[in-house]
């Protein structure tokens, strides 16, 4: 048994190798440079302390702004994809004709790079896009507009896209939940007579919990991390409207402020980490054991 131990852990070596390498050295490498004024004017690297996030968590601060964006895109992302997801699962698990076809139907969108959802609904949502010409068509020509250039209806419109693209990720995660319930249970509680919706509650709910566990976390780390979707739709834009903390990142870097950008990095990190941790470890203990 002993000499089973160490062969093991012998094993463990490359893996570990590895991800010293290319993350935690990375990591450590990123952090020190959040604390200088690293930047493409100068060759001298000084060590500044804490400034750039001072200057990231100051009030008014358009940094803080992009984190209070990131936050409500990341909030209702997680709820329309949830949702909707959850309600084609129940739907797709059922006995209704075509489910197989209607799966993978549902589940495309994650399979296409965001940057080319990106530049599909560019043209989709503009002021002459399919969806315009359809709300025309069917008489509602007074909210026809370009959806992502409206200040009023640019973070929505972003929120929409996204959810659409992951709907049919989280479809999956669930379908595979329910297919792991047990049936005898539902038999059971209809012999009682429980309705759908008691069964809903008392059942599919409680034995889904690590399903809801996986999509709430991995969905929040989704929204905090978004970048690329965000950027192939609006730039950030109109103005500052779209922009989440990791276009921040890419435009801090581009105007060659490599300090602030690595700190902006460092916070992406810190909050996704801990807020991912949190959850994480809240919702395994409401799962059924």
């Amino acid at each position: 048994m002993k000499a089973n131990k160490v062969y093991s852990n012998w094993f463990l070596i490359p893996a570990v190798s590895l991800y010293t390498i290319l993350f935690i050295i990375p990591v450590i490498i990123g952090f020190t440079y959040s604390f200088t004024n690293w930047n493409s004017m100068s060759d001298a690297v000084k060590f500044i302390g804490l400034k750039n996030y001072q200057e990231i968590f100051t009030l008014n601060s358009p940094y803080l702004y992009s984190i209070i964006i990131t936050f409500v895109f990341t909030f209702f992302t997680i709820i329309f994809k949830g949702t909707l997801g959850l309600g084609l699962a129940l739907l797709l698990n059922s006995n209704i004709k075509c489910k197989n076809v209607l799966r993978g139907i549902f589940f495309l969108p994650y399979a296409l790079s965001p940057l080319i959802i990106g530049i599909v609904f560019i043209s989709v949502l503009s002021p002459n896009g399919i969806f315009n010409e359809f709300l025309r068509l069917i008489g509602f020509d007074s909210i026809a507009k370009g959806w992502l250039t409206t200040p009023n209806t640019v973070l929505g419109a972003t929120i929409g896209v996204e959810s659409w693209r992951m709907i049919g990720w989280n479809m999956v995660i669930y379908l595979a939940g329910l297919q792991a319930i047990p049936k005898d249970y539902y038999e059971a509680s209809s012999i009682d007579g429980a309705s759908a919706w008691v069964q809903f509650i008392k059942i599919t709910i409680p034995f889904l919990m690590p399903s809801l566990t996986i999509t709430t976390v991995l969905n929040t780390i989704h929204g905090l991390k978004t970048f690329d979707l965000i950027f192939a739709l609006t730039g950030g834009g109109p103005g500052s409207l779209t922009e989440v903390i990791n276009v921040s990142v890419f435009r801090e870097y581009s105007l060659g402020r490599y300090g602030m950008s690595t700190a902006l990095g460092v916070v992406v990190f810190l909050i996704t980490s801990i807020i991912a941790l949190t959850m994480k470890n809240v919702m395994t203990g409401k799962e059924v054991k």
